[in-house]
C-alpha cells in the first residue's frame, strides 16, 4: 500500500482528538495507510532562525506530523495576505473586500516554495500526495520543479468563482497554470467544476482537459466534484451521549416555553449573519405570534478579529441584534441570545438536539458541515427542520431542506414561519431523505473516493520545458 503524504495549511494536533472533516478524515486514512501530514506549525519566529531550525517533527504512531515555522513577513503575506485578503474574498465573491498587491502573491509563491523544499527530503518515490485548499495553489508546480514524480492530488475546500470573478485576481493565470501540475483536482459541488471548465474553455488552454493528456506534465489530468461529508455514525451516536443529552436537557428548559432556532457560523462576512438577523425581524413583524414565542440563539466563533472586514461585520451583527432585542424583547424574553465564543462539540451537539429549526444561511459557501451535523444531531422520531442557503455547497445534496435566497429577506422569513408550523410528518418525511444523504455520503465516502480517483490515475512522466514552452506561446498571443 502506497504511503499517503497530506499537506495543508495546518496540521491537526496529536493532543486532542480531530474536530472537521478534513482533520476527521485524514486522521483516520492517516492511521490506516500510515504516512506524513505536514503544514504550518501555528508559531512565527525570528527571521534569523534558519529553515533547518523551523522543522518539527513528531511520530504518533503510523503518523508523521512534520510542521514549519514562519517569519513575520512570511505570515503576513502568504497567510494573512493573499490566502485571506485576496483568495478568501474573491473565492467567496467578495472582490470588493480584496487587497490586489504583488508583495502578498510573492510572499505566497515564497512559502509554497520553501514548503516544498522542506517536504521534498521527507517523500518516497511511491508516495501519493494530498494538498488541501486554496493556501497551497502553487504547491505541486513547486514539487515538480524539485523532479518529484509521484502521484500529487489537490482538493479546494471552498467554492471556486465563475471566470469573471477569478479574472479580477491579476495572478489569477499564474495560480489556474499551477494547477496543471496535479493529477487530480478535486471541488466541492459540480458548480465548482462548471466554474473550472469554464475557465478553461475561456482561455482556450491546450494543456488542461478533462480526462484527457496532459501535453505539458504528460499527466492525465482529472477534475470532478467531490463533496466532503462529516462522521455521520460517529455524531449521531455522539449527540445521544450523556454530555450532549445533558447540553441538550439544560437548554430545553431553560426555554421550555420557548421554540429555538440555532445558527453556528464563524463570524465571517461569507455566513450571511446579518441578513439572518433582518430576517429574523421580518419573521416578528409580519408574523407577531412568534414574539415571546421563538428565540434566536446564535453562536457566533471568533475567527481573524484583527482583519477590519471581520470588525466591522461583528460590529454591525451585534449592533442589529442589540436594536432587535431592543424593539421586540420583554422582561421575559429574549429574541436573540447571542453567544460569541467557541463552544464544545458536546454543547453544540446539545443545542442542534433542542432547536427545531437549524439556519445555515451563508451568502456562499464551499460546502457547509454545519447543515450536515444539524441533521446528524436530531431526534429521528421528532426532528427539526433545517433552513439552507441555495448558495452554500451543501443545498447541491440536501434538496429536503427548505432552500432559501438569504438575499431575500422575506422569503427566508417566510421560510422560517413554515419550520416552525410544519406538521410533524412533514419533517420527519424531510429528516429521512437528508439523514440517508449524509450518511451515504460521510467524510470516509469522501476520502475513499478522491484517494481511488487520484491513485488509479496514469504514472507521470515530468515534462517542465512543455509547460514552459506552452505558456510562453500562450503569452506571445494574448
Amino acid at each position: 500500500m502506497n504511503r499517503l503524504v497530506v499537506i495543508s495549511n495546518r496540521v491537526a494536533s496529536s493532543n486532542k482528538p480531530a474536530s472537521g472533516g478534513l482533520a476527521i478524515a485524514m486522521e483516520e486514512l492517516l492511521q490506516r495507510r500510515g504516512g506524513i501530514w505536514f503544514g504550518w506549525s501555528g508559531d512565527i519566529v525570528d527571521s534569523e532562525t534558519p529553515t533547518s531550525d523551523r522543522i518539527h517533527i513528531n511520530q504518533d504512531n503510523l503518523i508523521i506530523r512534520i510542521t514549519i515555522d514562519l517569519t513575520q513577513q512570511q505570515h503576513d503575506s502568504y497567510y494573512r495576505g493573499f490566502s485571506n485578503d485576496v483568495l478568501w474574498p474573491v473565492f467567496h465573491n467578495r472582490v470588493d473586500l480584496a487587497k490586489f498587491d504583488n508583495f502578498s502573491f510573492e510572499g505566497y509563491q515564497f512559502v509554497n516554495k520553501m514548503f516544498a523544499l522542506a517536504i521534498q527530503k521527507f517523500l518516497r518515490k511511491d508516495d501519493i500526495v494530498w494538498i488541501h485548499d486554496y493556501h497551497l495553489i502553487p504547491l505541486a508546480s513547486e514539487l515538480r520543479e524539485l523532479n518529484c514524480h509521484q502521484r500529487i492530488g489537490f482538493f479546494l475546500h471552498t467554492p471556486l468563482p465563475p471566470p469573471i470573478i477569478l479574472e479580477t485576481i491579476p495572478q489569477h493565470r499564474a495560480l489556474m497554470d499551477a494547477l496543471a501540475a496535479y493529477n487530480l483536482i478535486g471541488f466541492q459541488t459540480i458548480q465548482d467544476v462548471d466554474h473550472f471548465r469554464s475557465y478553461l474553455e475561456k482561455r482556450k488552454t491546450t494543456y488542461f482537459s478533462n480526462k484527457a493528456s496532459n501535453e505539458c506534465y504528460s499527466i492525465e489530468l482529472n477534475y470532478k466534484d467531490f463533496p466532503i461529508g462529516i462522521d455521520t455514525e460517529n455524531f449521531i451516536e455522539f449527540s445521544s451521549q450523556n454530555a450532549a443529552t445533558d447540553a441538550c436537557q439544560e437548554i430545553k428548559q431553560e426555554y421550555s416555553q420557548r421554540r429555538l432556532i440555532i445558527g453556528v457560523d464563524r463570524l465571517d462576512y461569507s455566513k450571511g449573519l446579518i441578513h439572518r438577523v433582518q430576517a429574523l425581524k421580518e419573521l416578528f413583524r409580519i408574523y407577531p405570534e412568534n414574539r415571546k414565542s421563538a428565540t434566536l440563539i446564535q453562536v457566533g466563533s471568533p475567527t481573524r478579529e484583527t482583519n477590519l472586514a471581520y470588525i466591522n461585520v461583528r460590529e454591525e451583527f451585534e449592533s442589529l441584534c442589540g436594536a432587535i432585542n431592543g424593539d421586540f424583547g420583554e422582561l421575559d424574553w429574549v429574541p436573540i441570545r447571542y453567544l460569541h465564543q467557541t463552544l464544545s462539540r458536546e454543547k453544540l451537539a446539545g443545542f442542534y438536539r433542542a432547536a427545531s429549526v437549524g439556519m445555515v444561511t451563508p451568502l456562499r459557501d464551499g460546502m457547509n458541515l454545519v447543515a450536515k451535523e444539524y441533521v446528524a444531531a436530531q431526534n429521528k422520531e421528532d426532528p427539526g427542520v433545517l433552513i439552507l442557503s441555495q448558495f452554500a455547497g451543501a443545498a447541491e445534496q440536501m434538496k429536503e431542506a427548505l432552500l432559501i435566497n438569504p438575499y431575500d429577506i422575506k422569503s427566508t422569513a417566510n421560510a422560517i414561519q413554515l419550520a416552525l408550523k410544519m406538521s410533524k410528518r412533514e419533517r420527519i418525511e424531510r429528516h429521512q431523505s437528508l439523514l440517508q444523504v449524509i450518511v451515504e455520503k460521510n467524510v470516509h465516502w469522501w476520502s475513499s473516493e478522491f484517494l481511488n480517483a487520484l491513485i488509479s490515475g496514469k504514472q507521470l512522466v515530468s515534462n517542465r520545458e512543455n509547460l514552459i514552452k506552452s505558456l510562453s506561446a500562450e503569452a506571445d498571443i494574448t
